[in-house]
């Protein structure tokens, strides 16, 4: 469980983000529809014979909601600028329903913890934040929402002059053995998101990492990318991407097995990231093919990527006892934006001309620029 609760508390990775950032928006979606259909309850109750201050507390709080709604809809559709976005809208759907609960309770104390359809919201905000597979956010709705209605549930047996004023004809009785079932029921519902939205995690964390060498993959580098040529185009710089083939990782292959291949890659991976700086991105494509993506311009990111190389050559790759050790070496292309393309796609290519013509000239060498 200790590990599950880390995962959970860690900020997710990109991909997580960007799903997150679209579950944001459905939820803000079904949030401004939810209220919408808030407006009908206070009619309802008026139509069913309830109090006059009672349906005009449910007009108010359904006008309230709507606003917000309608302010998060807006802010959500421009996904991931607003980080906190996520814990606002959570924290407010939480809190909206105490307030909602408070209310009734200062008009007739066991509404305010007898009323079964508003107490749901609870629920509902605590489910709805599944939607933005970020752990971190589960567990802040959870906790907020046990220690709202917590505190909810001590003001109003500390009003209550005597047992009858917990008694309705309408709410039924406010018990001590009720209440603490609510609370261990809005636990409950917290755990049991929080696993959900783990194994979420755990699926999507799988989808972009690579399983050999537990670097991002391929779907990774297409999520978090356009973040980083965001960035470059605000702030200004270089950003540097370094395509790094294996050389003759086929005959590696052919003549020792897949298996002493695999571990050649990983020996190959555990260099680059010793002689790379730990704010630099290593990616693996396919087969022997990697991406370190540098935060630098071209002419740096050479000096690096070629200093990288030599200490590559200069490490023999240990295949087991008694067994003669393997020079490894790499061939690379670089390329940077936005001077020389404005998409991964296109980058990507020039980048791999150019690494083809370091394959051309024997390998074992770095190629920056075009002929």
């Amino acid at each position: 469980m200790r590990s599950v609760i880390v995962a959970l508390l860690l900020r997710p990775d990109e991909i997580m983000l960007e799903i997150g950032a679209g579950g944001e928006l459905l939820v803000a979606r079904l949030r401004a529809v939810l209220a919408a259909m808030l407006l009908l309850l206070p009619l309802l109750n008026a139509i069913g014979g309830g109090s006059v201050k009672e349906t005009m507390i449910g007009l108010g709080g359904a006008i309230f909601v709507n606003v917000f709604s309608q302010l998060a809809l807006a802010l959500a559709r421009r996904q991931r600028r607003y980080r906190w976005l996520p814990f606002c809208t959570a924290g407010f759907d939480v809190t909206a329903t105490t307030l909602v609960l408070a209310m009734l309770a200062a008009q007739h104390l066991p509404a305010g913890l007898n009323s079964l359809i508003v107490w749901c919201g609870y629920l509902l905000a605590i489910l709805l934040t599944a939607l933005r597979s970020d752990g971190r956010v589960t567990l802040f709705a959870g906790t907020l929402a046990l220690v709202q209605y917590g505190l909810l549930v001590l003001w109003v047996f500390a009003t209550a002059g005597s047992p009858e004023d917990l008694m309705s004809s309408d709410y039924g009785a406010v018990t001590v053995g009720s209440q603490t079932q609510r609370l261990v029921l809005l636990a409950m519902m917290t755990v049991a998101t929080s696993m959900i939205v783990y194994r979420m995690q755990r699926l999507i964390e799988m989808s972009g990492t690579d399983g050999l060498t537990r670097l991002p993959n391929r779907t990774w580098l297409t999520h978090r990318i356009p973040r980083l040529f965001d960035a470059v185009r605000r702030d200004g710089g270089s950003l540097t991407l370094a395509l790094i083939d294996l050389d003759h990782f086929k005959r590696i292959n052919d003549d020792y097995g897949h298996r002493l291949g695999d571990r050649s890659l990983r020996h190959l991976v555990t260099v680059l990231r010793e002689q790379s700086e730990p704010s630099e991105w290593l990616v693996r494509l396919s087969g022997g093919e990697f991406l370190l993506v540098m935060r630098k311009p071209l002419g740096t990111a050479f000096e690096e990527v070629d200093a990288i190389r030599r200490a590559v050559a200069e490490r023999p790759f240990e295949p087991g006892r008694g067994a003669e050790p393997l020079w490894l070496s790499f061939s690379a292309g670089l390329v940077t934006f936005p001077q020389e393309g404005g998409d991964l796609s296109r980058l990507l290519r020039r980048a791999d001309l150019r690494l083809q013509r370091a394959k051309q000239s024997g390998r074992n060498r770095v190629v920056a620029r075009d002929l």
